[in-house]
């Protein structure tokens, strides 16, 4: 069967996919972040699910995810807010969390619900591959969920083989070891860790995320990958702007 996110892989273009959390700025910003990122011209959502003890993430999500949790969001509001989000929106949209709320959920019943409301994927940076393989994946592909790893410059290419065999979709190419949301522009390390992975020939595309932040390093990232994901920048527009001011910060980007 065919999913939106790979779909969306072969139109081929450079792809933009923005992170937000849901819930923030306001608890019921959420639909209407969406819906106007779609009318922008975003072409791939990630939602944020807050989380108390967000590891991979920097301060600027961490503390839109405190935020977020002190103005009421739960994955049960979540699931809520989407109920018709299908009505509106039909580009690919992705749940980004960590695997504990999941499990508190229960596992069957949040990829369930993640069908019936028309999630594509989940992208859960702490639920580790094996693990994934000999307990979730087929829960996952019951529902039509595509699960999508991350790698980092770190990661071994015996380890990235394995991971694109295990892959569906893309491959969450995290630009450097640190958290999200720093530096400016991308140095000869990144630059050649992305020609390192392009040389590798995966049959599952990348898109890039971290450290993405205007049209410049949203180039240098789509030079070789297929597409790159912004968060941090994204949200610091929100805190300063507002959730009126989406259309500017998508032009910005390309």
């Amino acid at each position: 069967m065919s999913n939106r996110i790979t779909t969306k892989l072969q139109e081929g273009k450079k792809l933009l996919s923005i992170y937000f959390t849901a819930g923030y700025p306001a608890l019921n910003d959420t639909v209407k972040i969406i819906e106007d990122l779609e009318k922008n011209g975003v072409d791939m959502i990630e939602i944020g699910l807050p989380f108390s003890d967000p590891l991979a993430d920097g301060p600027t999500i961490q503390e839109s995810s405190t935020a977020a949790l002190k103005n009421g969001m739960t994955t049960e509001v979540l699931f809520n807010q989407l109920k018709d989000i299908r009505k509106t929106v039909s580009i690919p949209l992705i749940i980004m969390g960590y695997f504990n709320p999941m499990l508190q959920y229960g596992v069957e019943a949040f990829c369930k619900k993640c069908q019936k409301i028309g999630i594509d994927g989940l992208i859960l940076p702490d639920l580790p591959l094996d693990v994934y393989q000999d307990e979730y994946e087929e829960t996952f592909k019951k529902y039509g969920l595509l699960n999508v790893f991350l790698i980092t410059p770190q990661t071994s290419n015996e380890r990235i083989d394995q991971i694109d065999k295990a892959s569906d979709g893309f491959i969450y190419m995290v630009s450097s070891a640190s958290v999200t949301g720093s530096k400016s522009g991308f140095g000869q390390e990144q630059e050649s860790y992305f020609q390192r992975i392009a040389q590798m020939n995966l049959k599952n595309p990348q898109i890039v995320g971290f450290g993405i932040k205007d049209e410049e390093t949203f180039k240098q990232a789509t030079k070789t990958a297929q597409g790159a994901i912004i968060g941090s920048a994204f949200i610091k527009h929100l805190t300063a702007n507002g959730v009126h001011s989406i259309v500017e910060f998508v032009k910005s980007i390309r």
